[in-house]
């Protein structure tokens, strides 16, 4: 039984490779889940949120450069390296922007960017080594409303996009399963209720559903988590349910109840297995779902809040420049959500394709 086990896993996974459209999607799906974990390491602004502003050069084109003059604080915070990693740093240091400068004795005079007047600073705060602080920065994504760099915003935003899906899908599997195995295999009242709570749930809007749980457990990311994964476990429910009533009809379930199995022990170990793949290609579509309930709820304003980047967040506070002659700031974010739904979207067919028994 096991080696049948392991030669239909192996054929399926043979299937996915053939797929070159869900291959792809795969490689660049874990390429995003990399850039959640590590975004900070590869960030130009690793400060936390990537929130370092620079008013004077907000809106700018990406590719945008300029000479930023960097002068580091006397107050030092201590910070873990594990928490510079996954969190950013805890930034003190002033960051300008400035046109050029020149060094006059002890005092480093600069033209500012914005308004072209020149002023000056002792060398003593630059460590006696100002060419070490001044360097040119491009913004590689231009920059946002307040000067922030788009490119670090997108790359940490990543992780509320791509951190959604798994927690989402996760609440949604661990409630969906429990309940759709429990209707499918007992029937009766129990079916009978459990199918009424699930087409009430059925029935209301799910955005709206999700405002209610959010506004209910207030706004933030992990609440947002949490309500979208409580508005998803429905459809995975019904799945559930008709693949059990299906199943449990079968000989060697019947010989595992004659066997005098625990009726926990048929369904989480017997039945189960055997209806995983509809549900894992459900699970494909609700990562992809969960996204964009995540960002609308981001654009709405009751998604993760500032300063903590989500590129819903992003296209909210830019979508009136598309009319303004600068669209890329919102025309960025929507091509990322685009493209991380639809690979999404992409796996999910190459899945249906590769479980599906009649090929």
């Amino acid at each position: 039984m096991s080696k049948k086990s392991n030669s239909l896993t192996q054929l399926a996974i043979q299937r996915f490779k053939k797929n070159k459209l869900g291959l792809v999607s795969f490689y660049f799906v874990m390429l995003c889940g990399l850039i959640a974990i590590f975004g900070y390491t590869i960030a130009p602004d690793d400060s936390m949120n990537a929130n370092q502003m620079h008013l004077e050069i907000h809106s700018k084109k990406p590719g945008f450069s300029v000479l930023m003059l960097t002068i580091p604080s006397k107050e030092k915070k201590e910070q873990s390296f594990f928490s510079a990693l996954f969190f950013g740093k805890k930034n003190t240091q002033t960051e300008i922007p400035i046109q050029s400068y020149v060094i006059k004795g002890n005092k480093l005079e600069y033209v500012n960017y914005t308004d072209g007047l020149v002023k000056s600073i002792d060398v003593e705060l630059i460590n006696s080594n100002p060419k070490k602080y001044i360097q040119e920065k491009t913004f590689y994504f231009g920059t946002d409303k307040y000067g922030r760099d788009l490119l670090s915003r997108l790359i940490v935003g990543t992780r509320i996009s791509f951190f959604i899906g798994f927690i989402a899908v996760f609440i949604s599997l661990l409630i969906g399963i429990t309940v759709g195995a429990c209707a499918g295999y007992f029937g009766g009242k129990i079916d009978t209720f459990i199918m009424w709570i699930i087409n009430i749930t059925w029935s209301i809007p799910t955005l709206l559903l999700v405002i209610a749980i959010t506004l209910a457990l207030g706004k933030g990311y992990w609440q947002v988590f949490i309500a979208v994964g409580l508005t998803m476990w429905v459809e995975v429910a019904r799945v559930v349910r008709g693949q059990v009533m299906t199943t449990k009809q079968q000989q060697y379930v019947e010989a595992a109840k004659v066997l005098g199995y625990s009726e926990f022990r048929i369904i989480f170990r017997h039945i189960l297995p055997n209806i995983m793949a509809p549900v894992i290609v459900i699970s494909a579509a609700n990562f992809a779902s969960a996204i964009l309930i995540e960002s609308g709820l981001s654009f709405l304003g009751i998604g993760a809040q500032p300063p903590t980047p989500s590129w819903g967040a992003i296209i909210k506070n830019h979508y009136n420049y598309i009319i303004i002659g600068k669209p890329y700031l919102a025309i960025i974010p929507g091509i990322a959500i685009m493209s991380l739904v639809m690979a999404f979207m992409m796996i999910g067919n190459a899945l249906r394709d590769a479980l599906d028994v009649k090929n």
